[in-house]
């Protein structure tokens, strides 16, 4: 079992890396595979691969229900967590990048006062 295992694993890798170079154009000059179809492609082999050594090598297919989903929850937890982490990285990153250029920019002073808050000496001035 663990040689058909180790074929198995070896082949979806072999996979992987041919969908790699050819989806970028490495093999086929100027034949691309769009990033839409290709990244989740390899997700998917991926976690494919991650399901098999984790239920095959780790013995979680032997194991009851309630011990293989504490191992799986907290996975999956973490996998959200770290979406959600990116995210918000990259939502902070362009709000300061706005903001940084909000604060480059330059404002003319007017001659007269303005607003609405202009206290009664600044309106006799006027």
């Amino acid at each position: 079992m663990v040689f058909k295992g180790l074929i198995l694993l070896g082949v979806v890798t072999i996979v992987e890396v041919a969908i790699a170079l050819v989806g970028n154009g490495h093999l086929i000059e100027g034949f691309r595979v769009a990033k839409y179809i290709m990244y989740p492609l390899m997700i998917c082999l991926s976690l494919y691969k991650a399901y098999f050594i984790v239920y095959e090598f780790m013995h979680m297919r032997y194991e009851v229900k309630g011990l293989a989903m504490s191992v799986l929850l907290p996975t999956v937890l973490l996998v959200w967590a770290m979406i959600a982490f990116f995210q918000e990285g990259s939502s902070w990153g362009a709000r300061r990048a706005q903001i940084k250029e909000k604060n480059a920019e330059k404002v003319e002073m007017s001659a007269q006062p303005e607003g609405m808050l202009l206290d009664a000496q600044t309106k006799e001035l006027q």
